[in-house]
């Protein structure tokens, strides 16, 4: 009996490494390294990685959002495509949920984060971005309690 109970508490922690290990997330030093290298590997870094390196971001919002699934298994937010058009390269497949959207006017850089890995990043000038900032804090103004996200 007890040397079941040990083969059994071996192969839950087994299981559980594998199944950490399979995440697909490297570690935080390693993402800080990815982006300090101006690298930026899709559904690999967190928001955690960026505001370790680049710093807290002067635009962000949460929202649900639903997200265009690229052939190439990048995803884009159904907000950076024009109404009633589908981006090139769409494969017919979609997900949503709670969206991060980080701004970097000094980097030059929109960042999309679903479940907490990046999945879509758009280079766009300062001046662009800092529009993008300043609409959401006007529609954040009039926006009810029903719409805002629930804090945690």
């Amino acid at each position: 009996m007890r040397y079941s109970l040990y083969w059994r508490r071996a192969l839950i922690i087994c299981l559980f490494g594998i199944f950490a290990g399979c995440s697909g997330i490297p570690p935080l030093a390693e993402q800080e390294q990815h982006i300090k290298n101006n690298e930026m590997p899709l559904h690999q870094l967190t928001p955690r990685a960026f505001a370790g390196v680049w710093g807290v971001p002067p635009y962000q919002r949460v929202e649900f959002m639903q997200f265009f699934i690229m052939k190439d298994g990048s995803f884009v937010p159904r907000s950076r495509v024009a109404l009633g058009e589908a981006p090139k390269g769409w494969d017919a497949g979609v997900e949503a949920g709670e969206a991060l959207f980080l701004v970097y006017p000094d980097r030059g850089w929109l960042l999309v984060f679903l479940d907490e890995r990046l999945v879509y990043k758009e280079a766009l000038t300062a001046a662009q971005l800092h529009t993008l900032g300043r609409d959401w804090k006007m529609e954040d103004r009039y926006r009810s309690r029903l719409e805002s996200p629930a804090s945690h």
